[in-house]
């Protein structure tokens, strides 16, 4: 894993006590309430990518046999007691949710049931009236449709590997609200202007991502510093 020291072994995990998961929605409460302390607009609970959310609802990463493993139900819960929590703390109009349906990161994988479970967490979070959802998106269109459809507050999809000029098309087609944007607003801090003006986007660094200092990070240029180097 990353540090701040460079990269480290990572420890062996263990389950979950149920005094464990108690402990960590509150952390999660508490991480929020420290969010919105420190002037942030909003939060987003990130229950996709491999990360502890996403670990419930996976069931080759989830062999737990009380009620927090087994059922889709069971699965969904601890994602949907944290959010729960995390509206009670700071309101549904600052929280928004990201979920990866059908992505392997880490080695975690849904299952047959994957589908049906998102189906049910989506139906669950719906009735929060949480401020958006987050759907990082690798291709099964039916449940893209199927989640349009049981979610009506703004809906955020983002499609790995987009093409630049497919960039409004889930919005086109009324299947997203909005259309979030990661490598491309990385590598080009005025980002806007140049969609709006058509202008070539910087090549991000790949090798720079997860690394430290100003490299890759707060270097890449704007099209007024290049113009200005060409003069």
């Amino acid at each position: 894993m990353f540090t701040a020291t460079g990269m480290q072994d990572i420890p062996v995990p263990r389950e979950l006590s149920k005094e464990d998961i108690q402990t960590t929605i509150a952390d999660f409460r508490k991480a929020a309430a420290a969010a919105i302390a420190a002037g942030a607009d909003g939060v987003e609970i990130h229950g996709a990518n491999g990360y502890l959310i996403n670990q419930f609802i996976g069931e080759s990463s989830n062999t737990r046999t009380d009620e927090y493993g087994g059922s889709i139900e069971n699965r969904a819960r601890f994602a949907i007691e944290v959010a729960r929590a995390i509206v009670d703390e700071i309101g549904a109009e600052r929280t928004g949710f990201r979920i990866s349906p059908g992505t392997p990161l880490g080695g975690i994988h849904d299952g047959e049931q994957g589908p049906e479970l998102y189906r049910y967490l989506v139906q669950e979070l719906a009735q929060l009236d949480l401020a958006y959802l987050h759907i990082m998106h690798l291709g099964n269109e039916e449940l893209l449709r199927d989640i349009r459809s049981l979610w009506t507050n703004p809906l955020l999809v983002n499609r790995a590997g987009r093409a630049l000029e497919d960039l409004s098309s889930d919005i086109d087609s009324g299947l997203a609200d909005l259309v979030p944007v990661g490598v491309w607003s990385l590598a080009n801090p005025d980002l806007v202007e140049r969609l709006q003006k058509g202008a070539p986007l910087n090549e991000a660094d790949p090798a720079t991502f997860f690394g430290h200092g100003s490299k890759g990070y707060t270097d890449y240029p704007t099209m007024n510093e290049l113009a200005s180097q060409e003069r």
